[in-house]
This record gives C-alpha cells, sequence and structure tokens, in this order.
C-alpha cells in the first residue's frame, strides 16, 4: 500500500504547512503573512506536518466558541488540536503514517481589534500574538495554572521577538488581557 498522500501538499513529515483562509470580511487582514508567521513558530517548535488558519467573523467564532467550548459570544482565537501531540514528539513522524495534521487555529480579526487597543496594542501586534499563541494551545501549551501560564507566556513572547518584530517587543505590548 502507497504512503497516504497529504491534500494540502505536505508530502514527507520534514515539512510544514500552514493552510489559511480568512472567510470574513469586517476587519481587512493579510492572511498568508499570519500564516508564515505559523510556520515559523512551528519551525521554531521543531514540529512538522498541517495546521490550518482560518480567519472569521464575529457570527461564526461565536458558534464555536458556544460548540466547542461551552461559553456564549464571541472570543479572539480558538485553537483544536488534532493528532495527539503526546504521541508525535517533535520531529519523530515517520514516513508510514503519513503527514501529521496538526490542528486548527481560528482567529475573529473583529474580536482582535477590539481588544487591541487594550492589550498587544496594535492590531498588527494582537493578530501576531494570537497567531502564536493558538499554535502553541495546538502543540499542548497552556495557561491554566500560573507555572504553565508564565511557561507559554514566555514562549510567545520569544517567538514573536524572533518572527514578528525581530528584536525586543515594543514599549506597551502587553500579554495579558486587562480587565474591562
Amino acid at each position: 500500500m502507497a504512503d497516504p498522500v497529504s491534500p494540502t501538499g505536505v508530502d514527507t513529515p520534514t515539512e510544514v504547512s500552514v493552510v489559511t483562509s480568512d472567510e470574513q470580511t469586517d476587519v481587512e487582514v493579510d492572511a498568508d503573512r499570519w500564516g508564515r508567521l505559523a510556520v515559523e513558530a512551528l519551525r521554531s517548535e521543531r514540529r512538522t506536518g498541517e495546521l490550518t488558519l482560518t480567519f472569521v467573523d464575529c457570527d461564526e467564532i461565536s458558534l464555536l466558541n458556544t460548540e466547542h467550548m461551552g461559553k456564549t459570544g464571541p472570543t479572539d482565537v480558538l485553537s483544536f488540536p488534532l493528532d495527539a501531540c503526546d504521541d508525535v514528539e517533535a520531529g519523530s513522524a515517520s514516513p508510514e503514517v503519513g503527514p501529521v495534521l496538526l490542528g486548527d487555529v481560528v482567529i475573529c480579526p473583529s474580536v482582535a481589534a477590539e481588544a487591541a487597543p487594550g492589550h498587544a496594542g496594535t492590531l498588527d501586534d494582537e493578530l501576531a500574538l494570537l497567531t502564536v499563541h493558538g499554535v502553541l494551545h495546538v502543540l499542548g501549551h497552556d495557561h491554566l495554572g500560573p507555572t504553565d501560564s508564565a511557561r507559554m507566556r514566555r514562549r510567545e513572547l520569544e517567538l514573536l521577538e524572533a518572527h514578528h518584530w525581530s528584536g525586543p517587543a515594543p514599549t506597551g505590548f502587553v500579554q495579558e488581557q486587562r480587565a474591562p
């Protein structure tokens, strides 16, 4: 039997593929740019496989938030890991099993635009943060406790400094959302 073929073109487990889609019209988004950031984050984490990065409107993310998280209303980002990260260690996928389907990251640019001034500072930095945040969630990072939260926030900042700003975070950049 032949090796499985990826529908997105990732033929070997040493490659990274991020498929982007902008399914909203409320906020102008350069989906390819954020897809490239996701690729760099995955490479920095030494992960291979496929990820989708989708931008949706408030109605769609509200439906997903209710269906998958049991919460009402829109949110900024949702992540859906597919292949268990515990089963696929960094760089360990084999040709016999085909490409690793890492998961899906869904971002709502409208929510990001609303949160940006009191959070990351600019829409650009907010979308970068949400992209990296979503990728890290797909890879198994979380922020449920103080130790995990500190570890995840530290890694977000490292990835943003390396691949978004190419230097230190700008003055005023805030990772944690401020209470309204």
